[in-house]
């Protein structure tokens, strides 16, 4: 995982999870975490997401403390919205 802080292996701090991450557009790679809504599952992240309001569903990596002292999330992956949606 270039250009990561690597997950912490003892406490857990930094760990692998899914977001809702509010982003004018999708060409970043960390996020601050004023930005970061954390969700429990996949589903639940692409269920809240709204690209109208500019929030996004994604699995994420953090949080992790900045070199500026902000804690920050970084982006692994961007999870599309489901195709099909139940009736």
């Amino acid at each position: 995982m270039r250009g990561f802080v690597p997950p912490d292996p003892i406490d857990g701090v930094s760990k692998i999870q899914f977001a809702v991450v509010y982003v004018p557009k999708r060409n970043r790679n960390r996020f601050a975490a004023n930005c970061v809504e954390i969700k429990a599952s996949a589903e639940e992240a692409r269920a809240s997401s709204n690209s109208a309001k500019k929030k996004f569903a994604a699995k994420i990596l953090g949080p992790s403390k900045s070199s500026e002292g902000q804690f920050i999330y970084y982006l692994l992956e961007w999870l599309e919205p489901n195709e099909f949606t139940e009736p």
